[in-house]
C-alpha cells in the first residue's frame, strides 16, 4: 500500500495569536496516526518565521521523513508548500508561472515499494474570495495550467493534492458556520497580529464594493431566519468551477469516490463549513484506490487544535485489479 496525506497546517505551524507558539506535536500526532508514505504540506513554511529549526523541519525529523520545500516562492510574503516522504525520491520539479499560477506547483516523483514510479503534485490555489467571481476565474485559470503541466504524465500514475479553496459540484456548504467563525475571529483579533496569522477576516472574504454589508453579516450568526437565507444564497454563489475542470479531465476525487453521498468538511476545522482540501488521482491511479477519509482527531488531539484545516487521507494498492487481470490473461495466452 502507498499512503498519501494532504494537510494545510496553517501559517507554517505557528500560532501567531499566542506569540508564535509552535503546533508541532499536535500536527505530528495527526499525521502519524495514519503512517503516511507521502505528505503534501500546505502553508508549510511561513515567510516571516525564520528561526531554525522551522516547524516543518521539526515535523520531518519527528516523523523520520525527508522534507522537500518549494524553495521558490513567487513573492516574499507567500507561504511555501512542501512535501514529506519516506519513499525514495526520483525527481523534483518546481513549476513557477507568474501571472498564471498564484503559487508555484511542486512536483515530486517517488518510487513505491514495488519499484513503480508515482508522481505527486502539490498545489495551493488562490483564495481571492474578496474578488467575487473573479476569484473563481483565477482558480480556473490555475487549474487549466496545472492540467497542462500534468498532461506530461498522461498514461502514468500521478496525483494532485492540496488546498483548492473551492467546493466540489454537489457538495454542501454551511456558509453560516464559516461566517460565524470569521466574525468570532474578528472579535478576538489582536491589533498586533498581522495578516500573516493565516486566519480569515471579513474584509478578506467580502468584496470591497459589498463591505457596507459587514454590519449585517455580523448579525447573521445566531439568527435562524437570516442563517437559512444566507446558506441558501451562498450555496448558489459558492465557487465550484475549478473542481469541475479536474473531474471533466478524468481525475478522480478520492474522498468522493470512496464515500459517495457522504457530506463532510475540511475547513474550518473548528466550525466545519466546506470541503476544500482534496486528493485527485489520475485514471491510471484511481483503480488502485483502496480507501480515503478525512481525519478529525488523532491520539487525543482534536483537528482544530492542530490546524484550521482537517487532513485528507488516501490509500492506494500497489496494483489495480485491471493490471492483475491483464497479467493473468497474458499468462493464460502464454500457455
Amino acid at each position: 500500500m502507498t499512503r498519501i496525506l494532504s494537510y494545510n497546517i496553517l501559517a507554517g505551524g505557528y500560532n501567531l495569536r499566542a506569540g508564535g507558539a509552535r503546533r508541532t506535536d499536535k500536527i505530528v500526532a495527526m499525521i502519524r496516526s495514519v503512517q503516511p508514505d507521502v505528505v503534501g504540506l500546505i502553508e508549510a513554511i511561513h515567510p516571516k518565521m525564520t528561526q531554525k529549526p522551522l516547524v516543518a523541519e521539526d515535523i520531518a525529523e519527528q516523523l523520520d521523513m525527508r522534507l522537500i520545500p518549494l524553495n521558490r516562492p513567487q513573492h516574499s510574503h507567500d507561504y511555501q508548500t512542501a512535501l514529506l516522504t519516506r519513499l525514495p525520491v526520483v525527481d523534483i520539479q518546481f513549476h513557477s508561472r507568474p501571472g498564471i499560477l498564484t503559487k508555484p506547483l511542486l512536483e515530486v516523483s517517488v518510487e513505491e515499494t514495488n519499484g513503480q514510479q508515482l508522481t505527486v503534485f502539490v498545489t495551493h490555489l488562490s483564495a481571492a474570495f474578496s474578488k467575487g467571481w473573479a476569484g473563481n476565474n483565477i482558480r480556473r485559470r490555475e487549474v487549466r495550467e496545472i492540467l497542462r503541466i500534468m498532461a506530461t504524465k498522461e498514461g502514468k500514475p500521478h496525483l494532485l493534492m492540496g488546498d483548492f479553496n473551492s467546493l466540489a459540484p454537489g457538495d454542501h456548504f454551511q456558509a453560516s458556520a464559516l461566517l460565524g467563525y470569521i466574525v468570532q475571529l474578528d472579535r478576538t483579533r489582536q491589533k498586533y497580529v498581522h495578516d500573516g496569522d493565516g486566519n480569515p477576516h471579513l474584509d478578506f472574504v467580502v468584496p470591497q464594493n459589498l463591505r457596507f454589508f459587514n454590519p449585517l453579516l455580523r448579525r447573521i450568526p445566531g439568527n435562524r431566519p437570516l442563517t437559512a437565507l444566507f446558506d441558501t444564497a451562498a450555496a448558489l454563489y459558492a465557487p465550484r468551477g475549478s473542481i469541475r475542470l479536474l473531474l471533466d479531465a478524468g481525475y478522480q476525487d478520492c474522498f468522493r469516490q470512496m464515500n459517495p453521498g457522504v457530506q463532510t468538511f475540511t475547513c474550518p476545522s473548528a466550525a466545519p463549513a466546506g470541503r476544500i482540501d482534496y486528493i485527485f488521482a489520475s485514471p491510471e491511479l484511481a483503480g488502485r484506490l483502496a480507501s480515503s477519509t478525512i481525519l478529525t482527531c488523532a491520539d487525543g488531539v482534536r483537528g482544530d487544535e492542530a490546524s484550521d484545516h482537517l487532513p485528507v487521507f488516501a490509500e492506494f494498492g500497489l496494483g489495480s485489479a485491471i493490471e492483475k487481470l491483464d497479467t493473468h490473461e497474458q499468462a493464460v495466452e502464454a500457455l
